[in-house]
């Protein structure tokens, strides 16, 4: 079992960055991918970025994110952040911190239904 714990959502002037951290409990976090999914109202949730664990932290991210945001993880302190500059009033999201270690190939790294384990969420507010 794992737990997700989120922080560091807020609001922000669009331009600005944010930084988002979740912490993991349990003892094989780095076995672990972990990503990054958002859902704004109305929408359903999306992929933003992924880490992969074992495999040598090979990175995916959304192509509406690519060059603003990154993705990066510390195991030792089974934590995995979203780096997020640039921001647009369209990154306006809940943004959930999910893992899997399932073993997935190509487009199924991107799919909601493949994550078993998810956070409760932060709000990031990009205002124009």
């Amino acid at each position: 079992q794992v737990q997700l714990v989120e922080s560091g959502g807020g609001l922000v002037q669009a331009g600005g960055s944010l930084r988002l951290s979740c912490t993991a409990s349990g003892r094989t976090f780095s076995s672990y991918a972990m990503g990054w999914f958002r859902q704004a109202p109305g929408k359903e949730r999306e992929f933003v970025a992924i880490i992969r664990g074992s495999g040598g932290g090979i990175i995916y991210y959304a192509d509406s994110v690519r060059g603003r945001f990154t993705i990066s993880r510390d195991n030792a302190k089974n934590t995995v952040f979203l780096q997020m500059n640039s921001l647009k009033p369209e990154d306006t999201a809940v943004y959930y911190c999910a893992a899997t270690n399932r073993v997935l190939y190509g487009s199924r790294w991107y799919g909601v239904e493949e994550y078993d384990y998810w956070g409760q969420g932060t709000q990031v507010t990009v205002s124009s």
